[in-house]
C-alpha cells in the first residue's frame, strides 16, 4: 500500500501542507506519525474527501458543452454567482465564469459543473477568452458584465483608485470590453466608485468621482453609450438595503433605459412596498450556522430590544460599550445593532460582527446565520457554498442580490427586443444627489473647472515674501558699502 506524504496530500487537495498538517492533528484526515513525519494512504484520503464533501479547487478548463445560445453572455468577476443567478432568472445563461478565489471558484464548479472558468481575467486574451467559452474568434457577443473589485474604490477602504493594482484590473476589464465589442456591457459596482478620486484630464487636478468620469469616457469612446445610476436593492425586491451603481452601455448611440422599480418604501407609484426581513425568513428552518459575538460585547446585545443600536443601551453604558469609539462623529448606526423584522436588512457585509457594521438577529442573541444570509441575498436553499463559514460569509456578503440582478437581466433582453418596460420619472433611486449620468458627469466637470480656476487663482495671486526690518537693514547696510569713499561717515 503507497503511503502519501503531507506534500502529496497537499498537492492533490491544492491547499497548504500546514492545513494538511492540522487535519491530521484534528484526526479529520486518519493518518498516523513515522519518525517525524504524518502519513496517510489514498483509501484514508478519499474517505476524507467523501466524509467531509470536499470539493478540490477545479482548475481553469473550457466550457464543456457546445451550443450556442440566442444571447451570448460571458460572466467576470463572477464571485459566487449572485448576479448570474438573476441572469439565468431571466434567460440570460453565461458561457463563461472569472474567479481568482479559490473556494469561491469550488462554489461555482459545484453548482456550475460545465461552465468555462477561468481565473484572474487580465492574463488571458481576448481570443483564449472565446476558447474558454468555445465560441468562434468572429462570434458576436451579446453581453459582457460583471463586478470589478470594489475594494479599491469602496468607501469602506483606502481609496487608492487606478494606482492600485486592482484597479488596474477594473481598467483591465474596461479594455477588454473594448476589443471584444459587446453589443451591451454591464458593469456592477459599490456607491464608493461615485466618489473615487481621479484626474478626468491629463495633468489636471484629482477630482472626487474622477474614477467613474475617466471610465465613462473611455466606454464613450469605444463607441458605446453609457447611462448609470445608483440603485437601491430593496426598490427591486430584494430585502435589503443595499446600494449599487449599475452601468448600462450599449454599442452605438442609443441609450438603454433605467431600470424599473418594482418596490417602493411605502408603495407609492402603485408599486408594492419593501420587502422585510420577516418575508425574507419565512419558513426558514433547520439548523443554522452562525459565528460568535465575544462575550465582552454580547452582554450589550442583551441589554437590547428588536431594531435597536449602542443609543438605546443605558446613558452610563454606552462609553463603556462603545469604547474609543464613543468619542467618533457620525450617526454610528452601525454599532450594537439589531435587526428589524419589519423592515429591510442593512446592507450584507462579509462579516455580521464587525462593530461598525453589526448585523444581530432581531430576538436572538447570536449574529445571523449564513442560511439567513443567503435568503436575504435571494440565494436558493439548495445553492452549494464551499468553505469555511468565514468564507461562506464572505461570498454571500460580496454577492449583487438576485433581484437586482433579475431587474438589469429584464431591462437589457427589452431593450434588445425592441419592448419598453413601464418607467417612472419622478422615481427617486437613490437618497443621494446627482447619482445619474448626466447629473454625475455635469458635476464632476463643473468640479473641475472649479479646481483649475482655483489653482489659476492661487497663481496668479503668489503673494511675495514679507519686507522686514532686518531686510531694511541689510540693504541700508550693502548700500553704504556700495557709496563712493567720499559719502560714507
Amino acid at each position: 500500500m503507497k503511503l502519501l506524504t503531507i506534500k502529496d496530500v497537499a498537492t492533490h487537495l491544492k491547499v497548504s501542507e500546514q492545513h494538511v498538517r492540522r487535519l491530521c492533528r484534528e484526526g479529520k484526515l486518519q493518518s498516523e506519525r513515522v519518525g517525524r513525519q504524518w502519513v496517510t494512504t489514498e483509501e484514508n484520503l478519499n474517505k476524507y474527501i467523501e466524509e467531509y464533501n470536499v470539493v478540490i479547487e477545479p482548475a481553469d478548463h473550457p466550457r464543456l458543452t457546445n451550443d450556442i445560445p440566442d444571447f451570448i453572455a460571458l460572466s467576470f468577476f463572477s464571485g459566487a454567482m449572485g448576479l448570474d443567478i438573476g441572469m439565468e432568472n431571466e434567460g440570460i445563461h453565461p458561457l463563461l465564469a472569472s474567479e481568482i478565489d479559490p473556494e469561491t471558484r469550488k462554489t461555482i464548479q459545484v453548482n456550475h459543473p460545465t461552465i468555462g472558468l477561468i481565473g484572474n481575467m487580465s492574463k488571458f486574451t481576448a481570443d483564449e477568452i472565446f476558447e474558454y467559452a468555445r465560441l468562434p474568434k468572429d462570434t458576436q457577443v451579446d453581453l459582457i458584465y460583471g463586478g470589478p473589485p470594489c475594494q479599491a474604490f469602496s468607501t469602506a477602504g483606502a481609496r487608492r483608485g487606478f494606482e492600485d493594482e486592482r484597479g488596474n484590473v477594473f481598467l483591465d476589464f474596461i479594455h477588454l470590453i473594448g476589443e471584444v465589442k459587446p453589443r451591451y456591457a454591464l458593469i456592477e459596482n459599490v456607491r464608493g466608485l461615485q466618489s473615487a478620486k481621479y484626474p478626468i484630464e491629463p495633468g489636471g487636478p484629482v477630482i472626487k468621482g474622477g474614477a467613474l468620469y475617466y471610465v465613462t469616457r473611455i466606454l464613450e469612446n469605444y463607441g458605446y453609450t453609457v447611462s448609470f445610476e445608483l440603485y437601491n436593492s430593496a426598490n427591486f425586491g430584494a430585502p435589503q438595503i443595499r446600494e449599487r451603481v449599475i452601468m448600462i452601455c450599449k454599442l452605438g448611440d442609443q441609450t438603454v433605459p433605467y431600470l424599473t422599480p418594482t418596490h417602493s418604501e411605502k408603495g407609492t407609484n402603485n408599486l408594492e412596498p419593501w420587502v422585510t426581513l420577516r418575508d425574507a425568513l419565512q419558513g426558514l428552518e433547520g439548523e443554522q450556522h452562525y459565528v460568535q459575538f465575544p462575550e465582552k460585547r454580547l452582554q450589550y446585545f442583551r441589554m437590547l430590544e428588536e431594531g435597536q443600536n449602542w443609543r438605546n443601551l443605558p446613558d452610563d453604558v454606552q462609553p463603556l460599550a462603545m469604547g474609543k469609539s464613543f468619542g467618533l462623529g457620525g450617526g454610528r448606526t452601525g454599532f450594537f445593532r439589531r435587526l428589524s423584522f419589519d423592515r429591510p436588512s442593512p446592507t450584507l457585509v462579509t462579516t455580521p460582527t464587525m462593530p461598525a457594521t453589526d448585523l444581530c438577529h432581531p430576538v436572538e442573541n447570536r449574529p445571523l446565520s449564513i442560511e439567513e444570509y443567503r435568503r436575504i441575498q435571494g440565494f436558493p436553499d439548495d445553492w452549494i457554498f464551499c468553505g469555511e463559514i468565514t468564507d461562506i460569509y464572505r461570498q454571500i456578503g460580496n454577492a449583487v442580490p438576485i433581484k437586482l440582478g433579475e431587474a438589469v437581466a429584464r431591462t437589457i433582453l427589452a431593450d434588445n427586443a425592441g419592448n419598453e418596460l413601464p418607467q417612472y420619472p419622478d422615481f427617486k433611486y437613490s437618497r443621494y444627489k446627482a447619482t445619474d449620468y448626466h447629473s454625475f458627469m455635469n458635476k464632476v466637470e463643473e468640479e473641475n473647472e472649479e479646481y483649475k480656476l482655483k489653482e489659476q487663482h492661487e497663481v496668479n495671486n503668489k503673494v511675495e515674501p514679507a519686507y522686514t526690518k532686518s531686510d531694511e537693514a541689510k540693504t541700508n547696510s550693502s548700500s553704504k558699502v556700495n557709496e563712493p569713499i567720499s559719502n560714507q561717515k
